[in-house]
């Protein structure tokens, strides 16, 4: 299956939490294409520092505006629309807990409104975390999850299947253009080292000599994506027609102990590993089943987790030169 590109040079796109980790690779990835991009984020946890390169770039705009308080004003019309503004680390759960089931309702409505207004395509960027701690493994887009919807983590799973709820009834009630993509643990440069999910934080201590912390036994698994990989998906379903779900990840399944040791070991450093109390509700497996995104998509995942830790692990060390990681 082969998607042909529908959006490039003379279409305008509309991100939402523009300045985060994922967006802000997409972001580039739009621009790459001759897209004009504006970009929108409140930086609660999103960052300027992941967007300082595309400053005096005639296509980009960035705007500081908090999507759940209303708009702000968008002269001209969008072609796209991609809402990819939430918190999404385990940290953000408890710390913003409003914060992100606002982002996920009534700013989600807001864009929907305003995709409705623009004729546009509207991309969803949902999560896993809509199939909880899955009962099937692995997890096919038919499988409608193991969601305790009252737990700490209830927050941003409920306030994803929100989302998809929203989409799929503008969907059906304004014949909107949408779809909704369900991410994967995805990793690369640009997350926060301090966000509490495992990569980084794994990295970061790994880096500073510092005991690596690992969950309950270590023995509980996550299906690790660079965010090249996923970007690319990400567009290739944007291109498309489908309105999904549709997953997007790797099937590289790895137990957080081995994701640990793997780190230590690339990082070159002498960091012991250390099992610590495993927090509520953390799912025990977790793998796409990329059945679909191979068959509508033409989706493959490219880059294997040698290869991403190792730019990843490259990036944080920048940031940490004098502890002497090296190639």
């Amino acid at each position: 299956m082969a998607v042909t590109q529908r959006y490039g040079a003379g279409h305008r796109i509309l991100v939402s939490g523009g300045a985060g980790f994922v967006p802000s690779h997409t972001v580039d990835a739009l621009l790459a294409r001759g897209c004009e991009v504006v970009a929108l984020d409140n930086f609660v946890t999103g960052s300027r520092s992941n967007v300082a390169h595309l400053a005096g770039n005639p296509r980009f705009t960035l705007i500081e505006a908090d999507i759940t308080a209303g708009l702000p004003s968008l002269p001209g019309r969008f072609d796209a629309i991609l809402h990819m503004a939430s918190p999404a680390s385990p940290t953000d759960f408890a710390k913003l807990p409003t914060e992100i089931l606002k982002v996920g309702s009534v700013g989600t409505l807001a864009l929907l409104d305003r995709a409705v207004t623009d004729a546009a395509r509207f991309l969803m960027a949902s999560t896993s975390e809509v199939y909880g701690d899955p009962l099937v493994h692995p997890q096919p887009e038919t499988y409608w999850g193991n969601v305790n919807p009252v737990g700490v983590r209830a927050v941003y799973d409920e306030a994803k299947r929100f989302s998809e709820a929203a989409v799929m009834a503008y969907h059906r009630l304004h014949g909107l253009d949408t779809a909704i993509v369900r991410i994967f643990n995805t990793y690369g440069p640009r997350m926060r080292p301090d966000d509490g999910r495992a990569i980084p934080t794994f990295i970061t201590q790994a880096l500073r000599g510092a005991p690596v912390t690992v969950h309950g036994t270590g023995a509980q698994t996550r299906s690790i994506t660079y965010v090249d990989d996923l970007v690319r998906g990400i567009l290739l379903l944007l291109d498309s027609t489908e309105s999904g779900p549709i997953n997007c990840g790797t099937e590289h399944e790895m137990t957080m102990l081995a994701l640990a040791e793997t780190i230590v070991r690339l990082s070159g450093s002498a960091s012991a590993v250390e099992l610590v109390e495993r927090g509520a509700d953390d799912p025990e497996r977790r793998r796409p089943d990329l059945t679909l995104a191979r068959a509508r998509l033409g989706y493959e995942p490219q880059v294997g987790p040698e290869e991403g830790l190792r730019r990843t692990i490259e990036y944080f060390a920048a940031d940490q030169p004098s502890l002497g990681y090296s190639k």
